[in-house]
């Protein structure tokens, strides 16, 4: 079983040149052996349609996500099919290259089967907790805010308590000042009573004074008539 990965050595695509670079260099560094074929070159033409043909992965860039035939680097064991550039680095994420590659015993390939579906489960967990603590943290913000929106409504409550008890105190001092009129009012009218009264009391009394003057001067008159007369009968 021979290892085959197949490359473009006149690729314009940056993305390709650094994943094909990249995957030789991680079967390089774990002594595993390979042999590279280039589509490119001269009389390659039947490797570049086998490629093309097996390969049920199309090696999508960012800038060619959806390319019309799939792109190197793709990884083969003889005419088997690996996978593309992202399946290689998963499987060298997860220490399963060798199962990846189809290196591997078939036992082996069960327990490595069972690591990969244990550590992507890890994933999800991980991905499960970071959630968590991302809610934890933003959890905080919201109850600040809650916290601000409460003693901003409690500030605003006890301006409208103040606003309320200004509007009665004014009342209650135009109610004293109205009371305070009314009295002074009445003070008045009294006063003047008073006055009337007195002034009818000072009539009553001049009146007698003149009646009682002319009732001496009818009586002296009376007896100065009867004096007269008497001596007028001696």
């Amino acid at each position: 079983m021979v290892l085959k990965v197949y490359v473009s050595g006149m690729s314009g695509n940056k993305e390709v040149k650094k994943r094909q670079q990249r995957v030789l260099m991680i079967l390089d560094s774990k002594n595993i052996q390979y042999d590279t074929v280039d589509i490119t070159e001269p009389g390659k033409e039947g490797e570049k349609e086998l490629m093309q043909n097996k390969s049920t992965s199309n090696g999508g860039t960012v800038s060619d996500p959806e390319p019309r035939h799939p792109l190197p680097p793709q990884i083969f064991n003889d005419e088997e099919y690996c996978g593309d550039y992202d399946a290689f680095d998963m499987a060298n994420e997860i220490d399963t290259l060798e199962v990846f590659l189809k290196l591997a015993p078939a036992d082996t390939t069960a327990v490595s089967s069972a690591q990969i579906e244990l550590k992507q489960e890890n994933g999800e967990a991980k991905k499960t907790e970071e959630t968590a603590e991302d809610e934890e943290t933003k959890s905080p913000a919201a109850t600040e805010d809650t916290e601000t929106s409460g003693d901003a409504d409690a500030a605003a409550s006890a301006a409208n308590g103040d606003s309320a008890e200004k509007p009665e105190k004014n009342d209650e001092d135009g109610n004293d000042e109205a009371e305070g009129e009314v009295k002074d009012k009445g003070e008045d009218d009294e006063s003047s009573d008073a006055v009337d009264v007195d002034k009818k009391d000072g009539d009553s009394e001049e009146k007698q004074r003149r009646i009682i003057e002319n009732t001496k001067t009818e009586s002296q008159s009376a007896l100065l008539l009867d004096s007269e007369r008497s001596s007028a009968a001696h």
